[in-house]
């Protein structure tokens, strides 16, 4: 038993088997230490929850997942309308049947894809016309009909959709984005209630826009928080703009969000962002870093990032990573590692995506210890020191 879970919560919120415990709250940072209830089980936060965006994470049997710490991990609403389409699997038995993951899952709106495929999409008040990347034919998507894809893929939590604007320090385009993002919950928070609220299990949270502008955020902030959703989450950042932008919008809103729900940042995944981001009150993070980047042979480690297909590892006997305990770590060497990877043997990217997704669950097991102990301004020196980032 850990020193949060023997005392009793700071606050608590319970609704149709989703709450929130919030367990401890550092006195030199707004760090928290606490536990997300849902009707799959419990997340412990800070969390990271790795991204499966079209109904699996790359290369990983669930029960590795499980075996390396994950709790909670994501799909994407956009990808699975695409291919199979949200009917099938709800067919299967829905999305834990269909990824075989009995634990928590979290669907992301396709709201960043309107973001990410701004060539291929046109935004107006009723919703997003673009196309679709399998075929390119037509794709229509608007609040009503994310949260009724979602609803059938039947994940644990979906996101409400949102415009994510292009150009994040435009204050005029993220200014109308973020009225655009408020209006568009409104739909969503409908739309989710008629369809049967968080009794048919299944939570919204809401999405804070604004930017780098802190006005903006904490208007986002209160438009979020009048729902009295079960969660919430900051999004419009990692994407492109400068690390102090982003240190302001998290700073501008995380603070203001209800104390007594998760509260999720979209998309940010380096160590030097998880500490910046915990130390603001942020509890839950995703991102595809660490299987991308596995993916083109490159692991996270507690001494910085490494290149296993450099020429350097050919001979090391060494592990990736001597302080990790992963399959990979503990049963192969770097050099059997570059092997694979020149000898492009599909063993490389899975056993460095368990090492990477390992090293970020083993960082949040750390931070969770450290903030109960009010240790994480100690902690983040430890860890990004050794990096060569403090």
């Amino acid at each position: 038993m850990t020193q949060g879970d023997a005392r009793a919560p700071l606050c608590s919120f319970r609704r149709d088997g989703f709450g929130f415990d919030l367990l401890h709250e550092e006195t030199r940072t707004r760090a928290r230490r606490g536990r997300f209830l849902t009707p799959h089980g419990a997340v412990e936060t800070p969390a990271f929850m790795p991204v499966g965006t079209k109904g699996t994470v790359k290369g990983v049997l669930p029960r590795d997942l499980r075996a390396i710490g994950s709790t909670m991990i994501l799909a994407n609403t956009y990808h699975l309308h695409l291919r199979p389409g949200e009917e099938l699997v709800a067919r299967l038995g829905g999305l834990h049947a269909f990824m075989a993951w009995d634990g928590p899952i979290l669907t992301d709106s396709g709201g960043y894809q309107v973001f990410s495929l701004g060539h291929l999409t046109k935004v107006d008040e009723g919703g997003v016309t673009t196309k679709s990347v399998v075929d390119g034919a037509p794709l229509r998507l608007d609040p009503e009909r994310a949260v009724r894809i979602q609803a059938l893929l039947g994940a644990d939590v979906q996101m409400a959709f949102d415009h994510c604007p292009a150009e994040p320090g435009n204050r005029s385009m993220v200014e109308d984005a973020t009225a655009r993002t408020a209006r568009w919950l409104e739909r969503c928070v409908a739309e989710h209630q008629r369809l049967g609220g968080t009794g048919r299990g299944q939570a919204l949270f809401g999405i804070v826009q604004g930017g780098a502008f802190p006005d903006l955020r904490a208007r986002a902030v209160a438009d979020v928080a009048r729902h009295d959703l079960v969660g919430c989450a900051v999004g419009g950042v990692s994407v492109g703009e400068e690390r102090e932008q982003m240190r302001i919008a998290v700073e501008s809103a995380a603070p203001l969000l209800p104390r007594d729900r998760p509260r999720y940042l979209m998309g940010v995944g380096t160590p030097l962002d998880f500490f910046d981001a915990v130390e603001r009150g942020i509890d839950m993070f995703d991102c595809v870093s660490p299987t991308r980047n596995a993916r083109t042979h490159k692991a996270w480690t507690s001494r910085g990032e490494l290149n296993l297909k450099n020429a350097r590892f050919k001979d090391d006997p060494s592990p990736v990573d001597p302080e990790c305990d992963c399959p990979c770590c503990l049963q192969y060497s770097r050099a059997v590692l570059r092997h694979l990877v020149v000898a492009e043997e599909m063993l490389a990217p899975i056993l460095l995506t368990l090492h990477n997704l390992r090293y970020f669950h083993r960082l949040m097991e750390r931070m969770r210890a450290a903030i109960e102990v009010d240790g994480l301004t100690e902690l983040r020196r430890e860890v990004l020191g050794a990096r060569g980032e403090a």
